[in-house]
């Protein structure tokens, strides 16, 4: 028997998934009408976006579950008229490009590297870093993302520090909890790495107090969401020295305005939201899964939980 799956995404969105998608349910073995037009109440199961059209679930009277194109669910989960599952997203594509992004810069802070790529100008700057098993790094953020990124900085033998807003267990990992564990990882994060999902409890988690515990000179490096950094008390801490440097790939506004004192900073670096991108290829695959497991009964994956909003 046919299932309903609706597209529900940007247009040209569509161009790059429709043919992946196709591929896993034939996989998978599923019978899948996929389309972006069908009539709201045959619809079985809403693959989505948050930033297309759709926003009033109600007409979809016998969907089972709306699959999250995004591993972020900020903007759907609070939505009152969503009342069937969510799962969000969770494919190998979209942590190995986290990890590839997050190490790379990491890396790059770790070893000072802009001080030779930015410095062509005959001086001869001779600083040796210290080796990676000196430098302290802490992740805010021990989901799927912040585990396997974790785990990379370890194997690159730098001590790792995780904290998370439930006690986790990671191996080769400190993991920490709660509010005396926040502040304990702060303290020893030469290199903060912040990869928490946004809720009411983690905006503004890095604020003058919490920026005030970091070493001095520490770098910041948020692939996660821009709202995690009340923006004025970083600007303030870069002045200061209190913090040496910040790379930055989300913003509170997306695009960045061109007028936001981030662009002319000489300690902070702008990238585009590009730290990692959901591939049609892998994440097809976890949606016709979700879709096959939907039609056999079987529990879905990376369900959301309402209450704590991710």
């Amino acid at each position: 028997m046919s299932v309903n799956v609706l597209f529900a995404a940007l247009p040209e969105r569509w161009e790059t998934y429709k043919i992946p998608l196709k591929t896993a349910f034939s996989e998978q073995g599923v019978d899948a009408n996929l389309s972006m037009d069908l009539p709201a109440d045959q619809v079985d199961y809403i693959i989505y976006a948050p930033n297309s059209e759709l926003q009033d679930f109600t007409p979809f009277s016998r969907a089972r579950a709306v699959l999250n194109l995004w591993a972020g669910v900020e903007d759907v989960v609070g939505n009152d008229t969503l009342r069937i599952p969510l799962a969000r997203m969770v494919d190998d594509g979209l942590t190995q490009g986290m990890v590839e992004w997050v190490t790379g810069h990491a890396l790059r802070h770790h070893l000072g590297m802009d001080r030779h790529i930015l410095g062509q100008d005959g001086v001869w700057r001779k600083v040796i870093p210290p080796l990676a098993s000196d430098r302290p790094v802490t992740l805010l953020g021990l989901g799927e993302l912040g585990q396997a990124c974790a785990l990379a900085l370890a194997g690159l033998d730098f001590p790792v520090t995780g904290w998370s807003r439930t006690t986790k267990s990671v191996e080769g990992i400190t993991c920490l909890s709660g509010d005396e564990g926040l502040r304990k990882a702060l303290s020893s994060a030469e290199i903060l790495i912040l990869l928490l999902p946004l809720t009411g409890e983690t905006e503004n988690i890095i604020n003058a107090e919490t920026l005030a515990l970091m070493p001095p000179g520490a770098m910041i490096i948020n692939p996660g969401r821009g709202p995690l950094i009340d923006d004025h008390a970083l600007l303030a801490a870069l002045e200061t020295g209190q913090i040496g440097h910040a790379t930055l790939d989300v913003f509170r506004q997306e695009p960045l305005p061109p007028e936001h004192p981030f662009w002319a900073h000489e300690k902070v670096t702008v990238t585009p939201h590009i730290a990692s991108e959901t591939r049609p290829i892998t994440s097809a695959r976890v949606i016709a899964e979700n879709v096959r497991r939907g039609e056999a009964g079987e529990p879905f994956l990376y369900l959301v939980d309402r209450n704590l909003g991710y």
